[in-house]
């Protein structure tokens, strides 16, 4: 029986601009393998993704934010 652990990777967005934004965030970085969910608040522009730290990291989730066209950063809270 194999184990994954996974860990829940809090970044900071910016540029949003409208709710269509956060379909193109949750699309990109959802496509990154080890993702297992992706979920963006638009109010205030979290974007919270749980996923296998071995498969994908933060940095990489840095880049799928950016390739969707915002640039973000991991947050402390």
């Amino acid at each position: 029986m194999t184990t994954t652990t996974s860990t829940k990777t809090i970044l900071r967005a910016e540029g949003f601009s409208c709710p269509s934004c956060v379909a193109k965030i949750e699309k990109q970085v959802g496509r990154l393998e080890g993702v297992e969910s992706v979920r963006v608040h638009f109010a205030s522009s979290r974007v919270e993704v749980q996923h296998d730290p071995l498969a994908v990291s933060a940095d990489d989730l840095v880049a799928a934010v950016g390739k969707a066209g915002y640039p973000s950063k991991p947050a402390a809270f």
